[in-house]
This record gives C-alpha cells, structure tokens and sequence, in this order.
C-alpha cells in the first residue's frame, strides 16, 4: 500500500521526512496513523515544532491517512467520518501586482465562466502605502462581479491597526464581507479590536502550525473564522483538534490553500465553511495530480468511488521517479 502526501515548503522539507520521519514510523501499523503522528511529534520536539519542521510533518500525515484509507478499502473522507456531502468554496487570486484589467479578466474566469459565488483580492499593497489603489482595485471588483457574488480581501497582515480600522469602513461601502489578515496575524490584540468593530468577518490563521498557535488565537477573540493550513498545521490528526477547539468557541473554520487535500478533511469537518480555492494551487494540482477536483460552481465533493484521497502523482510532469512503496 502507497499514500500520497504533499506540502507547499521549501525543498529542505525532504531530508527532514527522510532521514527524520520516516526511521520513526518505518514499520508502523498502517491503521495507526494518530499513534504515528505522536512519535513523529516526539521526535521533532527539539527541532522546534512551528515552520519547516511541521510542513514536513504535515505531508507524511496526510500521505499516512491516505495510505490507511486504501488498507482498509475505502474513500478517505469515509475513514475520516464524512459530515458533508459536498463543500463551498471561494476563488482566491487577484494579485496586488495586475493593473485592473487583469484583475477584471480574472474574476470574469472565475465568476462568470466557472460559476462560482464567492472571490477573494489581495489588498494591502506595498505594506499600506497604496491605499487608494487598494480601494480602486476593491470598486472595480465590485463592479466586475455585480452585486449577488461576496466579495472577499486580503491584506497579508499589510496595514496598522489605525489604517485597517478606517479601511474597514470603506470596505463595508462595497459590500466586503470578509477581511482576512487586516493586521499581523500576530497582533491578536489588534485582530481583536478590529473583530469587534467592524462588521465584516476577521480571519486569520494561515501561519498556524500547531495547536497551541490557535488556542491563543481563539482565546483572544480575534478571529470569526479560524484559517487553517492542512499542509502547515501538522496534517488532517492536528487539522480535527483544531477544529474542534474553534467548535468550542462557537467559531466555523475554513481550509487556507492546497485545495485538494483540504476537500477531504473539510466535508468530515461540522463547523466548517469554505475552501479557498487559490488560484496557483489550483494550477499546480490540476497539472501535477490526476483527480484533481473541479472547482466550477463553487461546490466541490471528494471522490467517494476509490479508496483514499483518489489523487494520484502525474510523475511524468512533475519529473519525479515514484519509488516502490514500502
């Protein structure tokens, strides 16, 4: 039996899962994959858990899982305990760095083409010193998408707090729903007074690598919906703890990225609300991954008619030799 995992890292991530992770769990039972993950998260203790160290973790978790569920015959998300039938979704894209028309084109591919109701833009340009292109960029997404698709921003933690709250009032103008990252995911205090003046949705948590990192989070009250990497916070075993620490807190989550993989774990999560579609993860699996799933509509549902997570590696594009498993 084989799984498929992966991360968005850098390439140092690969002597780390093969002279660090995989001596531990070689042998392992392939059903026991919570048991795997504790003495993977043992053995990395004092390499220093936020980071590379947990991209490397996250991706031989997921390919654990994956693994398992073709063991024991079944769909991944089955194995998981499926909540969902199928999940929303948003596109994510429209870079600070295209002019309008770019910008334009983009969200008519995504909104009119592919039919999905939700997008998201970058703001925060040049960490704060373009605010009038910002809000340009902002009315001319507005224009371009009508008023029945919400729209989404995202400012990469680029302004202070003093130009994020005045920015929110300008945002509500354009019916901007959810402002992601308005200050340094960081400043919890800062996401906080932000969350509690403005009246639409705070998120952040994208930079979340372990558990402890989003019980702060969650515990200062700083976020409405909790950002959560699957490829970052130490695969789908970290991604259900999580999860349910948000559930706790009466707060819904929502998949940062790597798309694909963030299907499975989201349709067997309850308080989950969206995937972000990100436009260069949307590129890169589609291309390098056979099963890759169709975003149109703006509702995906993980292949429930193969055992895991139904992804295999395209090994002739990617360039890359797939070993015998072992």
């Amino acid at each position: 039996v084989s799984g498929l995992g992966w991360t968005y890292a850098d390439v140092s991530c690969v002597p780390l899962i093969t002279g660090v992770l995989a001596p531990v769990i070689r042998g392992w039972p392939v059903l026991d994959v919570p048991a795997a993950w504790s003495a993977m998260r043992r053995r990395i203790r004092n390499l220093g858990r936020p980071g590379i160290v947990s991209c490397a973790l996250s991706a031989v978790d997921i390919a654990l899982w994956d693994a398992a569920a073709r063991a024991a015959g079944l769909p991944l998300v089955r194995l998981l305990g499926r909540e969902h039938e199928d999940v929303a979704l948003y596109a994510s894209g429209g870079f600070t760095t295209e002019c309008v028309h770019q910008l334009e084109a983009w969200l008519g591919s995504w909104v009119h083409q592919r039919q999905v109701p939700r997008v998201k833009i970058k703001i925060g340009e040049a960490w704060g010193t373009e605010i009038a292109r910002d809000l340009t960029r902002v009315r001319a997404a507005r224009d371009a998408i009508g008023s029945e698709v919400e729209l989404y921003v995202d400012a990469n933690g680029g302004y202070t707090v003093g130009q994020a709250r005045r920015m929110t009032g300008l945002l509500a103008e354009h019916d901007v729903r959810w402002f992601e990252e308005p200050v340094s995911s960081d400043d919890l205090a800062g996401l906080a007074e932000l969350r509690g003046g403005s009246t639409m949705d705070i998120a952040a948590g994208e930079y979340g690598y372990d558990l402890a990192y989003f019980g702060k989070m969650i515990g200062a009250r700083a976020v409405d919906c909790v950002q959560i990497d699957v490829t970052r916070c130490g695969g789908y075993t970290e991604w259900r703890r999580i999860a349910a620490l948000a559930a706790a807190a009466g707060l819904d989550v929502s998949a940062h990225c790597a798309p694909n993989l963030s299907a499975q774990i989201a349709a067997a999560t309850p308080n989950f609300r969206h995937i972000e579609w990100f436009a260069d993860h949307d590129r890169i699996e589609t291309e390098f991954f056979a099963g890759a799933l169709d975003p149109a509509t703006g509702r995906v549902a993980p292949d429930t008619t193969v055992s895991g997570h139904g992804y295999s590696l395209n090994a002739d594009i990617a360039g890359y030799t797939v070993p015998e498993a072992a």
